[in-house]
């Protein structure tokens, strides 16, 4: 980048920092306002209340032992029934200490990681006024989710490239590495037989070859996206909307599905969630944590081994009833074989079909980006037997393994519809192309 534009550019980060500190600090002032006239109206409210009670003090005495007593027997009662709840609450969450809750992020120092943040926005056509702390909390967080990434992949690239022109040993030496980041041997070949051709027209220099690296990425990410037709799935509202959720034990399919409920009620959906998945032990009650967490009512069925189908059908009842925009339908992840696991998801669309024909059915593939090339198996395994709509990437911080997701557009052509880049509540967001590809080639 020239000096020019990288004055330009931090001039105009450091134009967004202002603001957002401005902001923070007008919002201080008006909170510490707040309070002081909040004590104010306290006291006022306290004399006001003393000298009514002394007034009164000698005709509610009596009347105050009563309740007292009273209120004294109650609380007995109710300590025992406290206790019990309190222990059951502690055995559902002790596994889910690192769930962040609905709080705002605060603003970090205006460094190198906030700067590329920014200009991330500002190159979607973010407003220098309209930059939120929560969108670059977010940025921050895919960038250094995909930081292991980086390095097995982008610093050695770069090393590689640096500012001299593109020659065939380059493109070769870029091949390798976009394989081993999992990118997936279609995705490479695109990328490199497109760059070969730039480079039989013209000469490429490193900038311009990353710009155009940058474009052929995102052009095989966008496709299967714009494919079907859907720049970002969500529910429409007037109808049902049923998301079933799939994929291996192991992947995160549960507490993504309860990161999708928090994402879903937080934009002013009526959400549902449908415990289906009644062969995993304790799945229920970790979607139960998620349910509460995320204000989302779960629909389930305790007995052991439970019908999942059953399970569906009393939740379409129940989202019927109530209006709902979107159920969330959290599948089996295995079964004895792959033919029941598959059995078992026709059975569920079976009953959905009776109960709501007019329903929209979103069948999400839910892969742990970890997993590399096995969860690319996995995806083309549901891919022919379970009618996939879109995929859900999950755990990309600390691996090294994120170009995984290139693999799944292109080879699976599944639209990548969520991203998870950490383990708090508010770590799942809308998959954004231009956003992922930017942060994985961060370092340049």
């Amino acid at each position: 980048m020239a000096n020019n534009e990288s004055d330009t550019s931090r001039e105009w980060a450091a134009q967004a920092y202002a603001l957002l500190k401005q902001k923070q600090e007008l919002k201080k002032e008006e909170e510490q306002l707040k309070e002081k006239e909040l004590k104010e109206e306290q006291l006022k409210e306290q004399e006001l209340k003393k000298e009514e009670e002394q007034l009164k003090e000698k005709e509610l005495k009596e009347e105050q032992l009563k309740e007292q007593e009273l209120k004294k027997e109650e609380e007995q009662l109710k300590e025992k029934e406290l206790k019990e709840e309190q222990l059951k609450e502690q055995v559902q969450t002790q596994d889910f200490s690192n769930v962040q809750y609905d709080t705002e992020p605060k603003l970090g120092e205006f460094d190198d990681e906030f700067t590329w943040s920014a200009m991330v926005l500002a190159a979607q056509g973010k407003q220098v006024n309209e930059i939120s702390t929560d969108e670059i909390d977010w940025l921050s967080k895919l960038r250094r989710g995909l930081e292991e990434t980086r390095k097995g992949f982008v610093t050695e690239l770069l090393d590689k490239l640096g500012d001299d022109p593109l020659t065939p040993e380059s493109l070769d030496d870029l091949e390798t590495l976009l394989i081993r980041a999992d990118v997936g041997i279609d995705s490479t070949e695109k990328v490199i037989d497109s760059l070969r051709k730039k480079l039989n027209e013209e000469v490429v220099g490193g900038e311009e070859g990353i710009k155009f690296l940058k474009d052929e990425l995102r052009g095989i990410i966008e496709k299967p996206i714009q494919n079907s037709g859907k720049k970002i799935l969500v529910p429409q509202k007037g109808k049902l909307n049923v998301w079933l959720i799939v994929g291996v034990n192991g992947v995160g399919k549960t507490t993504t599905l309860g990161k999708l409920a928090y994402l879903s009620s937080k934009s002013n959906y009526k959400t549902l969630i449908a415990a289906a998945d009644t062969f995993r032990a304790a799945a229920v009650e970790q979607l139960k944590v998620w349910g509460d967490r995320s204000k989302v009512d779960v629909i389930s069925n305790q007995s052991k081994n439970a019908d999942p189908a059953a399970v569906v059908f009393d939740a379409i009842n129940a989202a019927k009833k109530r209006n709902s925009d979107l159920l969330l339908v959290d599948t089996a992840g295995r079964l004895q074989n792959k033919n029941n696991l598959m059995d078992e998801l026709s059975k569920i669309k079976k009953i959905i079909d009776k109960k709501v024909p007019d329903a929209i059915i979103e069948s999400l593939l839910v892969l742990d980006a970890s997993q590399g090339q096995n969860g690319l198996k996995q995806a083309k395994s549901f891919a022919k037997s379970a009618n996939l709509s879109g995929a859900i990437i999950t755990k990309l911080d600390g691996t090294s393994r994120g170009g995984v997701s290139l693999a799944i557009s292109a080879e699976v052509n599944l639209p990548i519809r969520f991203i998870g880049a950490g383990e708090g509540i508010k770590d799942l967001r809308p998959f954004n192309s231009f956003e992922f590809v930017e942060a994985l080639l961060a370092d340049r």
